[in-house]
């Protein structure tokens, strides 16, 4: 397997492609796209590529796993350190993610058991506490960091290069520096996105791109209008509070493979009370580091139990330190014993599957606009496969009683794990029940992504798993095998996919509005302002207006009006376009939509 470049910090990136001449920047984005192919030497924690007879790149990154600093990164040419080489390397390197060294010395001279901790890995919602409004340093930087991902908007993708690339980074890290961390970490995701879809990834979507640059532009909109939210800013931290006493029951472990060159694993467990809690073990490593986490070591209490034993065990925790998404942490104070497992049909844990999933659902649905944390689970029935997911029906203790059909995706597509494996033993026998435990898909119709699976008591129709697996199959690691699955004549035939409900979002004309607003990403402004100039423009406003939706139409007709708007200057020159208007109004129109889609994902439970 060819070895991994390391992460590289935001500001090392900057600062190599700033060093280029204006010639070398034009020569940019096609040494990079030559040098992704090249072999990569690995030495110890060093990385080396050979980029010509007389350029070797050599990476060394610090403790962290990250190039944080410029002199970690050598070239061996003439021109080093401002030479197309290194550069190159450094753009083709993973964007990593970076704590301020005065924040953690601070939290390890308090005491802080957050101190011992892994830095947050920049993936997911960023976690906020109460920040006093922003001040004029942060608007600033937000002003400057708004006007960069205007400039990706305008540009598109095929323009959005090296060079604006580095342009947001170094306006990421201005960001950070003046404390906007929940900025920050959305361009580090707009970057990531960028590169994915200008390599033709095959993990890459356009959708989640999308998404990214919406939450982007949203963030520093309302930044620089210095909205008073504290929520905005976000903190560079966890920030861990006393929790006393605790006992936790391991659920499931969940492999987390980033796009920053992370791996690892997430083991979930419940308290007493039903609250969910979590153990992360996620490091620089990629796919690699996913698989062999799962069985480390867990970094809590005294070292005596793996992350396998404990999705299956439990932990009596004394010290307890938790984060407010229920992140577990692992200070000098803390101490656990392993306890014996239980079954998902025992204790607390058989309280995950005691409501109905539309009455579960509709609570978390009810409480957060965004994605819930938690976990969710429910006894299902398979009814078959569509694509690479499975199509099942939730069914009671009655099974006359039935629920509506539901969609079961892999929670993780990477084929160095479990999920695709299990998936299509699944698929293959219909009329099995299964019990779930997985997490909710707000951005499709009914559709959940399972984590792990166990069989359903008092029935036959259903898995046969293990004992020492004590009841329950983690998708991403443990494989199904043909014992694990009742013969063919014990499982009850299925109805028919005849009553399948139809996608609301398929359906509906949304698509209009949506391949607007993704053609502005994918394309740039100019391919925006051709639906304007044939007319076609016109036409999808009418669909939308003629579908109920007014307000999108209104929208959809602004965006490409203001796509083709150019203004000229008192001589009747063509002017530049003023790319912060056009932000804002892409930005309407990419918010109501992600409004309307979620009410209709919302209606299908």
């Amino acid at each position: 397997m060819k070895p991994q470049l390391p992460p590289v910090a935001p500001e090392v990136v900057a600062d190599a492609v700033e060093g280029l001449t204006a010639r070398l920047r034009k020569k940019l984005d096609a040494a990079i796209e030559s040098y992704t192919a090249l072999p990569v030497g690995a030495e110890g924690v060093t990385r080396s590529v050979r980029c010509g007879e007389d350029a070797e790149v050599t990476l060394t990154p610090g403790p962290s796993g990250v190039l944080t600093d410029a002199e970690q990164a050598v070239c061996g040419c003439l021109l080093a350190p401002r030479c197309l080489h290194r550069a190159a390397i450094l753009s083709v390197c993973p964007v990593g993610e970076t704590v301020a060294d005065a924040d953690a010395d601070a939290d390890a001279e308090r005491g802080d058991p957050a101190a011992d901790e892994e830095p947050p890995t920049g993936e997911g919602p960023p976690i906020t506490e109460a920040l006093p409004p922003p001040t004029r340093s942060q608007v600033t930087a937000a002003t400057g960091l708004r006007a960069a991902a205007a400039a990706v908007l305008t540009a598109g993708v095929p323009a959005a290069g090296a060079v604006p690339q580095a342009e947001l980074l170094r306006a990421a890290h201005a960001a950070r520096l003046a404390g906007l961390h929940r900025a920050e970490a959305a361009a580090l995701r707009v970057v990531r996105g960028l590169r994915a879809a200008r390599a033709r990834e095959d993990g890459h979507r356009l959708a989640d791109l999308v998404a990214a640059l919406r939450e982007l532009l949203l963030t520093t909109h309302r930044l620089a209008a210095a909205d008073p939210d504290p929520a905005l800013v976000g903190t560079a931290r966890r920030a861990y509070r006393p929790g006393g006493a605790l006992k936790v029951l391991g659920v499931c472990r969940e492999p987390v493979i980033s796009a920053t060159g992370y791996g690892g694993v997430v083991t979930h467990l419940v308290g007493e009370d039903g609250h969910w809690f979590s153990v992360a073990d996620v490091k620089p490593g990629g796919p690699a580091r996913a698989r062999a986490a799962a069985t480390a070591t867990v970094a809590l209490g005294s070292g005596a139990l793996d992350h396998a034993g404990l999705a299956r065990g439990g932990l009596l925790i004394s010290g307890a330190t938790a984060s407010p998404e229920g992140r577990l942490g692992s200070g000098r104070g803390v101490r656990a014993t392993p306890l014996t497992g239980l079954p998902w049909s025992s204790g607390p844990l058989a309280a995950l599957f005691g409501r109905p999933l539309r009455e579960t659902v509709g609570d978390l649905l009810a409480e957060s606009q965004d994605t819930p944390p938690t976990l969710i689970g429910c006894d299902l029935v398979v009814v078959g496969a569509v694509g690479d997911g499975l199509l099942a029906r939730e069914r009671g203790p009655d099974s006359s009683q039935e629920g509506p059909l539901i969609r079961l995706l892999p929670a993780h597509s990477h084929p160095d794990l479990a999920h695709a494996a299990n998936f299509a033993q699944l698929a293959a026998r219909p009329g099995i029940r299964v019990r779930v435990i997985g997490r909710l898909d707000l951005d499709r119709a009914a559709t959940l992504r399972p984590l792990a699976v166990g069989p359903v008591p008092e029935t036959e129709a259903t898995l046969r798993l293990p004992e020492n697996w004590l009841g329950r199959a983690d998708l991403g690691y443990d494989r199904l095998r043909g014992a694990h699955f009742p013969p063919p004549d014990a499982l009850p035939p299925v109805a028919g996919l005849d009553g399948f409900p139809a996608d609301p979002l398929a359906d509906s004309p949304l698509w209009r509005m949506r391949r607007l607003v993704e053609l502005a990403v994918a394309g740039g402004r100019r391919a925006v302002a051709e639906p304007a100039r044939d007319g076609d423009g016109q036409g999808s406003a009418a669909a939308l207006r003629r579908g109920g939706f007014g307000t999108m139409a209104d929208l959809a007709t602004a965006l490409t009006a203001e796509a083709d708007r150019r203004t000229r200057d008192a001589f009747g020159r063509l002017s530049d376009a003023d790319s912060d208007h056009y932000a804002l109004v892409w930005l309407s129109a990419a918010v109501h939509l992600a409004g309307a889609e979620r009410a209709l994902v919302r209606a299908t439970w």
